[in-house]
This record gives C-alpha cells, sequence and structure tokens, in this order.
C-alpha cells in the first residue's frame, strides 16, 4: 500500500516544470525518426581515419556499445568515399557521411550512407547542390544543412562583420529556403558556434521561423571536462526550451565520452531515460568509507546495463536512507558496517566488504526484473502549445540586431 510520503512524492514530480518541446516535421535517418514526437537521440562522429576501415569499425563498435544511435565519419576524398559500404554493412545504426568542398564525393556517399550533412558554406556552385539533391532524392535519404560559424558565406561575413548568430540564422534560412524552392524538404539542420551564446542565439532565432528537426551542439567545445561543461550549459538552456531533436557533444576526447555525456544531459532534464544514474554524496568528514573509488567502479560495472535505475551509494549510515530516498537502490556505509536499501526503506545489513559486490548483484537482478516487466527507457515530453514557451523578455539577446527574417512561401 502507498505510503503518505510516497503520494506527496509523486504529486511534487507532477508539479515540476515540464519541457514543452517545439513542434518539428519528422525525417527518418536510416530507422530512426528524428524530429515529430521522436525522442531527442545521440550522436557522435568517428575521430578515425575513415580511409582505416578496421579502426573505424572497431571504434563504431565502441561508440554503439555505449548507445551511441547515429555515426557521422569524414568522407575527405574517393579512397574514403570508397569504404562507405564496408563500413556500412558492418554498422547496426544509421551512418553519415559529412561532406565538406567537393559535391562529389556527396553524390558517391549517398548511394551508400543513411543521410549526407553538406555545409552551404563551402559546397560550392548552386548546380552543384541540385546535383546532391537529385541524388539524396533517389535514394529517398534526407540532408543535413550544417551551417558552422568557420565557413560562412563570404556575403554574410560582409553584412554582419563577423560570424553573429544571425548570420549563422540567415545562412541555415536561405539555404531551407533555397531547397523548398525546388521541392526538397526532407532535411535537418545544425547552426554551430563554439561561443555558448552565439550558438544558443542562433539556434532560437532558426527555431522560430523554420519547423525543421534541429541537431545541435557546441562545436569545438573542448576538452574533456570543458567540452562536457560548455555543452551542457549550451544544450542544456537549448533542451530546456524545447529547442533540439537529436544532439552531439563535440569533445577533443574519445568519442565514446560523447555520447556519455549527452546521455548524461538528456537524463538530467528527464528527457530520456537510460542507464544507471549514480546518486553519490559530495563526500565529507563524516564519511568512513571510499564513496569516490565505489562510485567510480559502479559505473564502470554498470555500464553494459540499458535499463533506467537510480542508483546510490553514500557514505554515512546515519542519513544514507533519507538522503538516497529517491533511488531504487542503494548502499550506505560507515563506522565498520553498510547496509542495502530500496526506494528509501532499508532491506539489510552487510559487512563493509562485501557493499559493492553485493550491489552489483541486486543491481543487475533489478535490471532484469524491469526488463521483464516491459518498463520502457524512453520519456518523450509533450510538444503542445511551444510557441507560447516563453514571453519575448525571456528570449536570447540579438544584440540590437534586426533578425533575419525571411519571407514565407506562398
Amino acid at each position: 500500500m502507498e505510503t503518505s510520503r510516497e503520494a506527496k512524492r509523486k504529486d511534487s514530480k507532477k508539479n515540476t516544470m515540464h519541457i514543452t518541446r517545439r513542434k518539428t516535421r519528422q525525417i527518418t535517418v536510416g530507422k530512426l525518426k528524428i524530429g515529430g514526437d521522436a525522442p531527442v537521440s545521440v550522436q557522435s562522429m568517428c575521430s578515425t581515419d575513415t580511409r582505416d576501415v578496421a579502426a573505424t569499425i572497431e571504434q563504431i563498435r565502441q561508440l554503439e556499445a555505449a548507445g551511441c544511435e547515429v555515426i557521422r565519419v569524414a568522407v575527405p576524398d574517393d579512397e574514403a568515399a570508397a569504404v562507405l559500404p564496408q563500413i556500412k554493412a558492418a554498422m547496426t545504426v544509421p551512418l553519415i557521411a559529412d561532406i565538406h568542398f567537393d559535391h562529389r564525393l556527396a553524390l558517391k556517399a549517398a548511394e551508400v550512407v543513411d543521410c549526407v550533412r553538406i555545409n552551404p558554406g563551402n559546397i560550392g556552385a548552386w548546380w552543384k547542390v541540385e546535383e546532391v539533391i537529385k541524388a539524396v532524392n533517389e535514394r529517398g535519404i534526407p540532408l543535413r544543412i550544417g551551417v558552422n560559424g568557420g565557413s560562412l558565406e563570404r556575403p554574410l561575413l560582409d553584412k554582419y562583420g563577423w560570424p553573429s548568430p544571425e548570420a549563422l540564422a540567415e545562412s541555415a534560412l536561405n539555404a531551407v529556403h533555397a531547397l523548398e524552392d525546388v521541392g526538397f524538404t526532407n532535411m535537418k539542420v545544425s547552426l554551430k558556434a563554439s561561443d555558448v551564446h552565439h550558438a544558443i542565439d542562433a539556434y532560437w532565432l532558426f527555431a522560430h521561423q523554420s519547423d525543421y528537426p534541429l541537431h545541435i551542439g557546441i562545436t569545438e567545445a573542448g576538452t574533456a571536462l570543458t567540452g562536457a561543461v560548455k555543452s551542457t550549459m549550451g544544450l542544456g538552456y537549448l533542451l530546456s526550451q524545447g529547442i533540439g531533436d537529436t544532439l552531439r557533444v563535440s569533445l577533443a576526447a574519445d568519442p565514446v565520452e560523447e555520447v556519455k555525456v549527452g546521455f548524461e544531459i538528456l537524463k538530467s532534464l528527464e528527457l530520456r531515460h537510460r542507464g544507471i544514474n549514480v546518486i553519490a554524496c559530495p563526500t565529507c568528514g563524516r564519511v568512513e568509507i571510499d564513496v569516490v573509488k565505489l562510485a567510480n567502479e559502479l559505473e564502470k560495472k554498470l555500464g553494459h546495463i540499458t535499463t533506467p535505475l537510480n542508483v546510490s551509494v553514500l557514505g554515512c549510515v546515519v542519513n544514507g536512507i533519507g538522503e538516497g530516498k529517491e533511488a531504487d537502490i542503494g548502499i550506505a556505509g560507515g563506522e565498520g558496517k553498510g547496509i542495502l536499501f530500496k526506494k528509501g526503506k532499508l532491506v539489510r545489513k552487510v559487512p563493509i566488504e562485501e557493499l559493492m559486490d553485493t550491489l552489483i548483484q541486486e543491481v543487475e537482478l533489478m535490471a532484469k526484473e524491469k526488463e521483464a516487466e516491459g518498463n520502457g527507457t524512453v520519456v518523450v515530453p509533450s510538444n503542445e502549445g511551444w510557441e507560447s514557451m516563453a514571453p519575448e523578455s525571456d528570449r536570447p539577446s540579438t544584440r540590437g540586431k534586426e533578425i533575419p527574417v525571411l519571407s514565407s512561401k506562398p
């Protein structure tokens, strides 16, 4: 029977802020739905030389194991384009070809991959884009229009003086409208900058003038630590405002770390639920067990579990159950003893030296039980009423410049 405390906790969760997602069109990349009512997906990009097929496939397998849902590879030349069939054949998730400068590489890639990314700032003359459109149309695959602050068209740089958010938004809108003029609408869009404020502003400007799905990211974000922080601030803000349909956390680190950070961002906003969420105390002078070691060991040993579970590791027996009451399961230790608790209730006492093994066994058992019950791993917030989600005064600054609103289509 549900206790009054559990009932109050449920009511409290019902009253917390609900993210209302932006209404967008929906596209399909491979078998993955992006936009519309589909959950926000997590993607990454291989850091290997695409021409090294063995190394690229090995990294792809690592990314897939981490939960990556879309993987992009660079296609810098004909040799890289030629090995795409081998790479695609070894994958279980959609493959995107990243093309710059040479549209002929996009034509070759379109024969194999699930999506082609082009940059309107460096792909060349319009007739080249039309050939790419024809190629992707023939295969029924989408384009990603990838605008980047480092490669904007010269006329826009001359107009704005620098790669401003307005310039990024106008570049993306120009590309979208040009594609619409020839009847092409199977696309998603990205507007990436390395500055968090600029990226937020650019995405916000575009999101309020177009309904195409958005790939969000902070480009060249930095190392594992600084990049994760910048991405969390930028992507977290956009997602909290309902903006973003798929994301990449760009890090100067192992791409697997990008996937981990991406899912943690989504989990923290309750947009996705996947795998173990470790709740660990920050430690203090009262702690008598090595919480840091236990928490890190727990994440590594339970990394294979995809069932969403909150697992708590706390260093104080006295306050452990109370502080871990939101967890599905957890341990606390001190004064030479440990306890195992579930849903805020004591299960049994456990010797300190057996705490970790006991918790791992119990978590794996609980995960199997939840899987058997058929519990889902995804939360898809509503996109009702996105247009009125925030007053004008709350929107990011456009630095006093005119928003580049282009004429709407008849």
